[in-house]
C-alpha cells in the first residue's frame, strides 16, 4: 500500500514506492484519496520521498550555512521584483528567524542570477546544489498537484497547463537558538499565501508544528526523507473552498542552529480559474471564479489581514446574502 494514516492524524504518502508515482495503479489511486482527504481535513500531508540523498542534503546544508554567513547588507539585497520573495530577518518580534528567498530555483539560470547577486564573482557549487535540490522538490510538488486534480476528476491536460504556469520560490530559513530571556517562538502561527508549500526540516532538527482541524498543535518529526506538503490560501480558492489552508508555526527548542527549506508555488502571470468540476449544488461557487495570485499578494501587503479565511473572503469572496 502506497499510503496510510498515522496515529489517525498524520496522513502519509509513500513516494518511495514506485507504484505510487504511476497513474492508474492501485497505489496511485489510494494515494490520490489520501492526499485529498488530508488537504481537506488539515491542509497538509506527509510525503516519504527518498530522491534527496545524504550527499545532496549535506551539500545543501553547507550551501545554506555559507549563505547565512554573508553580511546582512548582502543578504538583504533586492533579488526579485515580486512581493515577499526577498530577505526576511532582523525583526524585533521574531528575533530567532531569518530567511532568504531564491526566485525561479527550478532553473539553473534562476539560481545563478541569485548567486551572482550574493557573490559577484559567482558561486557555482552553491547554484548547482540548490538547483538540483529544488528540481527534486519540484517533482514532488507536481506529483501532489496531479493527485489533487485526479481525485477531483479535473481534466489532467488542464493540470499540466496549471503546473506549467506556476512560479516557484525556494526560501532558505534559519532559526538560531534563543538567548537568555528570549521566548522560543521561531515563527508565528500563519498560513502561506501560496498554492502549495513543501517544507523540509533540512538538518533534522524538530520545530515545525501544524494546527489540526480539532485545534490541536502537532509537532512534525524531522527526517531526511520526510517532506511536509502544505496547502496555501490560493489552493483553497482554486478548490472552491474545499482544501484547507494549513496553519503552522515553528517552536525553536533545538540546541543548535536549525535550517529549514520551503519550496513555494504561485499562480504566475496566468489568472487561475476555479474548475467547473468543483462547483455544484453541494458546493456552490464560493469565490470569484478568476484569481490573480500576485494581485492577492498586493492585497495582503496592503491590508495585512492575519486570519486566512478572513483575508481570502475579503479579497475574492462571493456574498451568500440574497
Amino acid at each position: 500500500m502506497g499510503s496510510q494514516t498515522q496515529s489517525q492524524e498524520l496522513h502519509v504518502v509513500d513516494f518511495t514506492d514506485e507504484n505510487t508515482k504511476k497513474p492508474g495503479t492501485d497505489a496511485w489511486l489510494s494515494a490520490c484519496s489520501v492526499v485529498r482527504t488530508a488537504l481537506e481535513d488539515n491542509g497538509f500531508f506527509m510525503a516519504r520521498y527518498d530522491k534527496v540523498g545524504k550527499e545532496l542534503c549535506d551539500s545543501v546544508v553547507s550551501a545554506v550555512e555559507e549563505l547565512f554567513d554573508l553580511p546582512v547588507e548582502t543578504k538583504a539585497q533586492k533579488t526579485s521584483e515580486k512581493l515577499f520573495h526577498g530577505y526576511l530577518g532582523q525583526v524585533s518580534w521574531l528575533p530567532l528567524y531569518e530567511s532568504v528567498g531564491i526566485d525561479d530555483p527550478l532553473t539553473l539560470l534562476g539560481c545563478q542570477k541569485f548567486g551572482h547577486i550574493m557573490w559577484p564573482e559567482g558561486n557555482h557549487r552553491f547554484c548547482e546544489s540548490i538547483n538540483e535540490y529544488s528540481k527534486l522538490l519540484g517533482e514532488l510538488d507536481h506529483m501532489a498537484k496531479r493527485m489533487v486534480f485526479e481525485s477531483y476528476g479535473v481534466d489532467m491536460q488542464r493540470c499540466d497547463s496549471f503546473i506549467e504556469s506556476n512560479d516557484y520560490l525556494l526560501r532558505c530559513m534559519m532559526y538560531r537558538t534563543p538567548q537568555t530571556g528570549e521566548i522560543d517562538l521561531g515563527l508565528q502561527p500563519h498560513s502561506d499565501l501560496t498554492i502549495t508549500s513543501i517544507v523540509h526540516q533540512l538538518n533534522n532538527l524538530n520545530g515545525l508544528e501544524i494546527k489540526l482541524k480539532d485545534g490541536e498543535w502537532k509537532g512534525i518529526d524531522a527526517s531526511p526523507s520526510s517532506f511536509v506538503v502544505m496547502a496555501g490560501d490560493a489552493f483553497n480558492v482554486w478548490s472552491n473552498g474545499r482544501i484547507r489552508p494549513c496553519e503552522h508555526r515553528v517552536t525553536m527548542n533545538a540546541k543548535k542552529t536549525r535550517y529549514s527549506m520551503g519550496l513555494f508555488s504561485f499562480g504566475g502571470n496566468k489568472v487561475m480559474r476555479i474548475p467547473e468540476e468543483l462547483v455544484n449544488k453541494q458546493h456552490p461557487l464560493r469565490y470569484k471564479p478568476l484569481f490573480d495570485h500576485y494581485e492577492y499578494l498586493r492585497f495582503y501587503d496592503k491590508e495585512k489581514i492575519k486570519e486566512p479565511y478572513s483575508r481570502i473572503q475579503a479579497h475574492c469572496g462571493i456574498s451568500t446574502l440574497q
